[in-house]
């Protein structure tokens, strides 16, 4: 597994018994643990293959797993976005936009010889080998990363033949979301993921060719689904109201059967045992960091592997939050958690923060936050809430927000302010919000188009102008203007309606505005928001973070960032 125990991250190794985890590497160059881009080891057993910018672009290196030097297996110059396997462990298929567009390559292992297998102008990613090593199974997006294609290509490259499609799944991260193909250890099936039901779930599709059809239908979104070393069974994760629990399905589709399902918690990544009678995945829930586990796939049996937890007690100081659920102003249903501070003095009331996620396609869930465990610590009744636009409540409720960023979605931001009020132990005039990146963005049009709701707002890494974003940002953010706005040039009205850089004049909140003091030309955004506010003699407060990008994610600015969010929310929420 893959760990920052030791300071750095690097590859570990634990015994399924529990034993003390062993390091195994050093000085790897910063493995890449993002998304699908997760270290994988051969099917040999031999050779561990990872993503290290050590090089200056992200590229594959080998660490020998019985010993000996690391060394670099592709020179291909640009992003790598996925890495799999050949049966044999003599190649690997990855996918690399070198010429501007990602297409698939095969590398030999060890000499790197590399050979490229498809030219298209569209994304192809995500590859995988089918288990004779014959063909290859990948992703091909549309131009809009709307649409996907699941294509096999032989081997040695060649014609390609398409084995299913799929409709209406905007893909932010050029196909990760969609994820790879699944092919059956039998060759015979190949699974994907698909929008098509209302749910993001799991279709199977025969691997010649057919019409798709369910592996486990559900109204719940699905993900990790992993085949079983002898083809009998999957494992998946389904995903309830932010509980994600692992199931168990027969490879012939039907009923799933839950394996590990926390009343709070979550699970994910998992990988099974050669001899398929065990399930290694990693858990967490709001009062405890991802650990390892392991679990008997015959009765259930469930044991901890490794331990996240500081000692001392800490799991006992931490909260648990409620989750809770409120109505908005079109009577919507919104599920949030309340992070309720400890230790409150009878007759006191506290100021309350509302906490919105980033995406905004995205989902608070039942995982460890410490940022909000924070400041509920420092006496703030905090308040994550699942607005429209998020993801895990259908597809329906994803799309609610599509061309109002900033007006729908902060009316449930600002039900979620009410229902606050309403608490005996919540200040009603001390109401501040926060978030980063698409958080951010809310946050600044809490402050444009909410004059007087909140009393102090602190974007972090956020957007204001969507107009100005649109001409200065990379392709995958265009990608998403275009899907959610719509074309620029017939729908430029609607990026301004959406964007509270037009709206500072009305704005009555205390405002501070943080980022990295990298991430070009996105902090000029900030900035721009900044300038604006000054312009206006609002009150505004700006600061960066050093040797960070737009996010900062490093141990002591996130530290110092935390530090001044409280100093800024005291200063306006309680003095």
């Amino acid at each position: 597994f893959v760990s920052s125990l030791g300071g750095e991250t690097e590859m570990w190794s634990v015994d399924a018994d529990g034993s003390f985890p062993t390091r195994l590497t050093a000085g790897m160059g910063g493995v890449r643990f993002l998304g699908t881009r997760i270290p994988r080891v051969s099917p040999d057993g031999r050779w561990l293959a990872y993503l290290s910018e050590r090089s200056g672009a992200a590229e594959i290196w080998l660490w020998p797993t019985y010993g000996g030097p690391v060394q670099r297996l592709t020179h291909l110059g640009n992003n790598i976005n996925s890495v799999s396997w050949a049966p044999d462990s003599q190649s690997v298929v990855l996918d690399c936009n070198r010429y501007g567009a990602f297409d698939i390559y095969r590398v030999s292992v060890p000499d790197g010889k590399t050979t490229r297998l498809t030219q298209s102008a569209l994304y192809e990613v995500y590859p995988v080998f089918t288990p004779d090593g014959q063909q290859i199974v990948y992703v091909r997006l549309d131009e809009h990363w709307v649409d996907h294609e699941v294509v096999m290509i032989p081997v040695g490259g060649g014609k390609e033949r398409v084995i299913a499609s799929d409709k209406r799944f905007f893909d932010y991260h050029y196909g990760r979301t969609f994820g790879h193909p699944l092919v059956a250890p039998n060759g015979k099936t190949v699974l994907f993921r698909s929008h098509r039901s209302g749910w993001i779930n799991y279709w199977r599709v025969p691997i010649e060719g057919g019409e798709p059809q369910p592996l486990c239908a559900e109204e719940a979104d699905q993900s990790d689904a992993v085949w079983s070393p002898d083809g009998t069974s999957l494992a998946l994760c389904s995903n309830h109201n932010g509980t994600i629990s692992l199931q168990l399905v027969d490879a012939g589709g039907g009923s799933a059967r839950a394996l590990v399902a926390p009343s709070v918690g979550m699970c994910s990544l998992p990988q099974w045992s050669p001899d398929s009678t065990r399930i290694a995945y990693l858990a967490q829930s709001p009062t405890a960091p991802l650990d390892l586990w392991v679990v008997s796939v015959k009765d259930g049996a469930a044991r901890q592997l490794t331990q996240s937890m500081l000692g001392g007690g800490a799991e006992r100081r931490l909260i648990t939050p409620e989750k809770i659920a409120y109505k908005s102003f079109d009577g919507l249903n919104i599920n949030a958690y309340l992070y309720k501070p400890p230790q409150i003095k009878n007759g006191e009331k506290v100021p309350g923060i509302l906490w919105i996620h980033g995406g905004p396609t995205s989902q608070f869930s039942d995982a460890y936050a410490a940022n909000m465990q924070f400041f509920a610590q420092q006496g703030y009744a905090v308040l994550a809430p699942n607005i429209r636009g998020s993801s895990g409540y259908s597809q329906h409720f994803e799309d609610l927000n599509d061309g109002d960023w900033g007006h729908d979605d902060l009316k449930d931001v600002i039900a979620g302010v009410e229902y606050l009020k309403r608490l005996d132990y919540v200040n009603p005039d001390a109401m501040g919000i926060t978030g980063t990146s698409y958080g951010g963005c809310m946050s600044m049009s809490a402050v444009g188009f909410a004059p007087g709701v909140f009393q102090a707002a602190i974007p972090a890494s956020g957007y204001a102008d969507w107009v100005a974003m649109y001409d200065e940002q990379e392709l995958r953010h265009v990608k998403l203007l275009e899907y959610e706005f719509g074309p620029i040039e017939t729908h430029k009205h609607i990026y301004a309606k959406c964007s509270p850089f037009y709206a500072v004049k009305q704005a009555t909140t205390p405002t501070l505005v943080i980022h990295g003091e990298g991430g070009l030309p996105r902090s000029a955004a900030s900035a721009d928001f900044v300038k604006a506010m000054e312009k206006e003699y609002k009150t505004v407060r700006y600061k960066t973070y050093p040797n960070e990008g737009y996010y900062v994610g490093s141990l002591a600015n996130t530290r110092q960032m935390w530090l001044d969010m409280l100093d800024f929310f005291n200063e306006f929420l309680k003095h």
